[in-house]
């Protein structure tokens, strides 16, 4: 019986795929891995049009810049984070309606974030501008 890597080896000497089975645990993160994928793109063309358009109203201030910059790069890992953790509950072991329930609270607060996060951003610096 060949091994994983004899099979890899002969799929790509003759050019063809290997299919993986679907599995429980691949829908949940998949199902998790999607509305994160779809969530920061969200989140991206609210930072574009909504947070820009508010800093460029703002005058030469160099506090929201650095504020975008920072949201970058505190976004993306936390996402990352919330996919390992999905891995790791998807093959915990748990039942589909744990699973479930867990899936919808993780959703609800991805899309909150997502779309909260740059209007809640813009309140922040429209607050700090009218206290200077």
């Amino acid at each position: 019986m060949p091994n994983a890597l004899e099979k890899r080896f002969e799929a790509a000497r003759y050019n063809t795929t290997i299919v993986r089975p679907v599995t429980p645990e691949s829908v949940w993160e998949r199902r998790i891995s999607n509305h994160v994928a779809y969530a920061l793109l969200v989140y991206t063309g609210l930072q574009i049009f909504v947070v820009m358009e508010a800093i460029r109203g703002e005058g030469a201030s160099i506090l929201p810049y650095l504020g975008l910059i920072a949201l970058v790069g505190i976004v993306i890992p936390l996402c990352r984070r919330v996919e390992r953790r999905w891995q790791g509950l998807a093959r915990s072991g748990a039942s589909e309606e744990t699973l479930a329930a867990r899936f919808r609270g993780d959703r609800l607060g991805i899309w909150l974030f997502a779309i909260g996060f740059p209007f809640g951003f813009v309140a922040l610096v429209k607050g700090i501008a009218a206290l200077a």
